[in-house]
């Protein structure tokens, strides 16, 4: 059994967490890379404590120094900065100077699709500083742009809702009329929209048809329409995997969403791990077929016309939920891309089933409107969170991003209608401090996750480098 190689100092922490501490690579370290400026995304949180908790050295993107992830005691440096996704230039330099603030090369893991299309088309100039996975370079963008996956589904014999891209009212009023009130309305290129519109909505009348229409033709941006499969309670699934650089996906998880915020059409706010083989099969054979290669994050929902798991949507990057899933070696994914890109093979496991996640900042606004629509009773959504098994911010070896995330869901929650305007632009200012884990090299701390990985994750490791000095 192994977990990482820990400093001294942090042996208090490992046995309450029951870490055992043999024989596993941590020297090389890895950065967080997010582009996205919502500063309440959890998904980069649950990477940092996923690595951090082994020992990597764990390095992070974030909008400003009150960003609730980039308090994580877990963080070894932080990079405060928010480039504007569509300069490539200015990317390129930013993660280079992050890259020589390093010192030596790191794994670097994208949390938003707009950094996984970047390190496809943009990123070989990279590679000499950092290790990140190899997909074909349009594959990302092809699978993360609505109507893009729609026609690769079409042409794959994918199973997916009908789509189409009016390009005008009249024809959405077509689309409409063929399959019916409610659909589904998406933005074409959701990394790159409007602030302020809704990536994904449910349109239940032609007047919000021609109000969605109209709002997206003034902001120039594409919208996509989509048969609305009708699902309920166990029809919506979704699948996380890492793909190796032969297209083999493991580990592979299948989980399914029982609540999402905004309810029915939004992030996943509370989840379960269901092991579904029917599924895994099928997407595990779609990834091949694809030459996918990296961490990826798959909607679907099961359709009981035909009992076909349909695509909903494909992101090229980790999901926010990825903590959810476990194997009984102990992985996630990152663990599992951290492992491979560092040559370090990954352990065999099963998915652990059974196990549950809450995201609190949303969940109690998502079951409002389960609430309002008659598909939840307090009481049920009280006996739910009595069986969570892993929350998006709340860590008690970590808590100061969850007291950061109240503090700003408050303050958003007060401020909201007083609100106005586009919000802050994106700025080129590159700033680096350190991090909590720098001020503390002693404390590294990990979790039960760790004690079931196998001894057998050694493989030609990368030789191990002394730890730099904080900058």
């Amino acid at each position: 059994m192994i977990s990482a190689r820990l400093r001294p100092g942090g042996t208090a922490r490992r046995a309450a967490f029951g870490v055992r501490t043999p024989d596993l690579d941590t020297s090389t370290p890895a950065v967080v890379l997010k582009l996205d400026p919502n500063v309440m995304h959890h998904g980069g949180l649950g990477v940092i404590r996923s690595l951090g908790r082994l020992g990597v050295p764990v390095y992070g993107v974030h909008e400003g120094p009150w960003a609730p992830a980039a308090n994580s005691v877990y963080l070894h440096g932080r990079c405060f900065w928010k480039p504007d996704p569509g300069e490539t230039d200015q990317l390129l330099a930013g993660l280079s100077q992050l890259a020589g603030r390093i010192g030596r090369p790191a794994v670097l893991l994208p949390t938003d699709d707009a950094g996984a299309i970047f390190l496809a088309e943009h990123g070989a100039q990279l590679r000499p500083r950092f290790l990140f996975a190899d997909p074909p370079a349009d594959l990302p963008r092809q699978v993360a742009g609505k109507y893009s996956l729609y026609q690769l589904c079409s042409a794959l014999g994918v199973p997916c809702p009908h789509a189409a891209l009016p390009g005008s009212l009249a024809q959405a009023q077509a689309f409409a009329g063929d399959v019916g009130f409610p659909l589904i309305a998406k933005l074409t290129t959701p990394w790159a929209h409007a602030r302020g519109l809704r990536s994904t909505s449910i349109i239940s009348d032609g007047g919000q048809l021609a109000a969605a229409y109209q709002e997206c033709a003034e902001a120039g941006v594409g919208l996509m329409l989509q048969e609305f499969i009708p699902g309920g309670s166990g029809h919506d699934w979704f699948f996380h995997g890492y793909c190796d650089a032969s297209s083999a996906c493991r580990p592979a998880f299948t989980g399914v969403k029982e609540r999402s915020y905004p309810a029915h059409a939004g992030l996943t706010c509370f989840g379960r791990s269901a092991p579904s083989a029917q599924l895994r099969a099928e997407v595990t054979g779609l990834l091949a077929r694809l030459g996918y290669r990296g961490i990826l994050d798959l909607d679907l929902r099961l359709d009981a016309r035909d009992g076909q798991f349909k695509l909903l949507d494909f992101n090229p990057r980790i999901g926010a939920q990825f903590r959810l899933f476990r194997d009984t070696a102990g992985l996630d994914v990152a663990t599992a891309a951290y492992l491979d890109l560092t040559g370090q093979s990954i352990p065999a496991g099963e998915q652990v089933a059974g196990r549950s996640f809450l995201v609190e900042n949303y969940d109690p606004l998502g079951a409002l409107r389960y609430w309002r629509d008659g598909e939840l009773g307090l009481g049920s959504w009280l006996a739910s969170l009595r069986t969570v098994d892993e929350t998006a911010w709340f860590a008690r070896d970590d808590l100061r991003p969850f007291g950061l995330m109240c503090v700003r869901m408050g303050w958003r929650l007060a401020t909201r209608p007083l609100a106005s305007g586009p919000g802050q632009p994106a700025g080129t200012d590159f700033r680096y401090r350190s991090g909590r884990a720098a001020a503390r090299p002693g404390r590294v701390a990990g979790d039960s996750q760790l004690s079931a990985i196998t001894a057998t994750s050694r493989r030609a490791a990368p030789q191990s480098h002394k730890e730099e000095t904080p900058v």
